[in-house]
């Protein structure tokens, strides 16, 4: 009897043991891709079926910040991401002290001014409030747009590899330029004065149900912004050459995907080819 209770209990923990390993092993057929809902969830969804074909399960998490998709990357639970350009990411790794990188250029979003009463930028009333995002490479990009549309006056050396801030600021062109959190952007615009104009990150301006069509003025997506801000598959460093990451990669950059972004987006979203 005490032999058969031996074994029995021998069995239960090789069982425990293995379940143990099983639980700590990487599963190199499933992609874990963490993504804002628009428009990077979307077009992950589009390549679900061409990656099944091919032997992975993509899983999408949608997550609606900017912070917990890079540190998902950084800490294994998330295999890579999709929602950020190379300059918000150089700024998250040099904060945070992580080493993730690109694996891959995928679309690129426009900046636009949008307007709360306003269908002109040069009828902008002298002190008018002008809302921007407010993390170090949205505001920068944010600022480089006003002064492209002749608002404010930014240093003759500026430059994204730089970036600026409001400090920075040469010439305010008598505004009231106010940076607040990327994500709550198109809401303040929404419930702020007449008069007011904001800068909206372009997955956030989708999100919120703007077209790039009615914006004020849009970056030129045929200039160096396109590349500068096109966003990216980010993955921690050295996990760029995996197979499965090269397959994801490779899907979101193919013909299909760019015609999906093509039709659906109006030119809000603009493939990088």
């Amino acid at each position: 009897m005490k032999k058969i209770l031996s074994l029995a209990l021998a069995l239960v923990l090789t069982l425990s043991l293995l379940a143990l390993a099983s639980c700590g092993k990487k599963d190199e057929n499933t992609i874990v891709v963490g993504a804002s809902s628009t428009p990077h969830a979307e077009i992950l969804e589009v390549v679900v079926d061409d990656l099944a074909a091919q032997g992975y399960t993509l899983e999408i998490k949608i997550y609606d910040d900017y912070i917990l998709p890079n540190t998902g990357v950084d800490d294994g639970a998330l295999d890579a991401n999709y929602f950020q350009h190379t300059p918000y990411l150089n700024s998250f790794n040099q904060d945070n002290g992580t080493d993730i990188v690109s694996a891959g250029l995928v679309h690129y979003e426009p900046f636009g001014i949008y307007g709360n009463g306003v269908t002109d930028l040069s009828t902008l009333a002298e002190g008018a409030l002008i809302i921007i995002p407010a993390d170090d490479s949205n505001e920068t990009r944010a600022l480089f747009l006003l002064a492209q549309e002749g608002l404010i006056t930014l240093p003759a050396d500026a430059s994204a590899e730089k970036g600026v801030t409001t400090l920075d600021i040469v010439d305010n062109g008598g505004y009231n330029i106010v940076p607040v959190e990327a994500q709550t952007v198109p809401a303040q615009l929404k419930n702020s004065d007449e008069g007011t104009i904001a800068v909206i990150n372009g997955n956030y301006a989708i999100g919120a149900g703007l077209k790039i069509a009615d914006a004020l003025a849009t970056e030129d997506a045929s200039g160096t912004a396109a590349q500068t801000y096109a966003n990216i598959v980010a993955v921690k460093n050295g996990n760029e050459t995996s197979a499965k990451i090269k397959a994801l990669v490779e899907a979101l950059q193919s013909d299909k995907v760019a015609q999906y972004i093509a039709d659906t987006y109006d030119g809000a979203v603009v493939s990088i080819r």
